[in-house]
């Protein structure tokens, strides 16, 4: 019996050395002209894949790279675009469906114009701003197959507001598909996390007061909000902005007046199962306003969101949706 006991532990203690330790791994750098930070528990480290897929990423949707398949698209190049831009841009198209256009990833030329894209138009008025809505518009383009087909060649397409996210859900399928249990994928702000972090803990996202400031120095907390195979995106108009004679344009463009929207929301933070959903409707709740912010998250059992709006008197008020 003694004998037999100590085969088993024997065997227990072997079957345990040949295991091979999990150890958390950070993989971080730029893509899409944004840092990430990707962070998960495995046997080794995954770099090289994870480069790989965002690199991947980068050739199709990043509209300033000139050899990506949405650069040719924009300067109207015979390009067939693949799964990826596909899944974008049909998810674009059902956001733009239910916001009423206010989020469209066509607006590429308005952008442009307020100085928050890859070009830059100097004069701004009433006329230049109408001409330009002549060719902004998500019912103006469609796909045929592989082909991006335009009703006025001058249509561009941006996709920054829905690209970052859906990255984070593609990086989450490697991980699934390695039975990756514990990490957390941030690209650009957007994140998914699954699991636990080093400390067995639920990861812990900060969600900043949405004060103004150009350098993201500034970090007083707004909430701490704990994530578990969910995402989150959030959207605000306090780092990414200017100020031109006494008033501040922020890069929340409103597609159907062609001007940054000055809405009282200033900041979006979105749960949603998928952050390519995420992305886009925090992006879209920025120029929806409140009451219709609101009134569209409720159509969807699943989300959850954080709004940090200003009040009549300009303090910051929390408008605030949980499943629980």
């Amino acid at each position: 019996m003694k004998n037999r006991l100590k085969i088993s532990f024997v065997l227990c203690l072997l079957f345990v050395s040949c295991q091979k330790k999990e150890n958390y791994y950070l993989t971080q750098g730029e893509i899409f002209h944004t840092s990430f930070h990707i962070k998960y528990q495995y046997q080794r480290e995954l770099g090289k894949e994870i480069q790989a897929l965002l690199d991947s990423f980068d050739l199709s949707l990043n509209p300033f790279n000139k050899n990506s398949i949405i650069y040719k698209v924009n300067n109207n190049e015979a390009v067939e675009v693949d799964d990826r831009f596909i899944t974008v841009f049909n998810k674009a198209c059902e956001i733009s469906e239910i916001t009423g256009g206010v989020y469209d990833i066509t607006c590429a030329p308005l952008i442009n114009l307020w100085g928050f894209g890859y070009e830059k138009i100097d004069q701004v008025n009433q006329n230049v701003i109408d001409s330009l809505k002549q060719f902004v518009g998500y019912t103006k383009v469609r796909l045929e197959g592989r082909k991006v087909v335009k009703d006025d060649l001058r249509l561009q397409l941006n996709a920054s507001s829905i690209a970052k996210g859906f990255a984070c859900d593609v990086i989450a399928q490697l991980f699934d598909s390695y039975n990756i249990s514990n990490y957390m994928i941030e690209i650009g702000g957007e994140i998914h996390a699954k699991g636990f972090n080093p400390n067995h803990e639920h990861w812990r996202i900060e969600i900043v007061k949405p004060l103004d400031d150009h350098s993201g120095a500034v970090g007083e907390t707004q909430e701490i909000i704990r994530l578990n195979n969910v995402s989150l995106a959030t959207s605000g108009n306090y780092r990414n902005y200017y100020i031109k004679d006494g008033k501040k344009y922020a890069h929340t463009i409103n597609p159907l007046t062609g001007y940054p929207a000055e809405e009282t929301i200033l900041s979006a933070t979105v749960i949603y199962p998928d952050c390519m959903t995420a992305d886009a409707f925090a992006t879209a709740f920025m120029a929806l306003g409140l009451e219709k912010a609101c009134a569209i998250a409720a159509q969807f059992p699943e989300m959850e969101y954080l709004f940090v709006y200003a009040d009549e008197n300009g303090a910051l008020q929390e408008k605030l949706k949980t499943k629980n």
